[in-house]
């Protein structure tokens, strides 16, 4: 029976060890973009204007 809990408490530790190695993956060629001064604005003014959206979109939803 203490394999069996073993291999349970091995599960999250996979989880998290593929959810990390997911994310690194789709977040290195984001990465690699930003080596360059006009790539880097591109992507702060692409993030600022995803932020307003949903900034303004949340507000429309709230009638604020």
């Amino acid at each position: 029976m203490s394999g069996f809990w073993d291999n349970v408490s091995r599960y999250p530790r996979f989880f998290v060890s593929s959810v990390s190695g997911l994310i690194l993956t789709i977040l290195s060629p984001i990465l690699n973009l930003g080596k360059s001064n006009t790539s880097k604005i591109l992507i702060i003014g692409f993030l600022i204007l995803i932020f307003l959206f949903i900034f303004i979109t949340i507000r429309a939803m709230l009638d604020l």
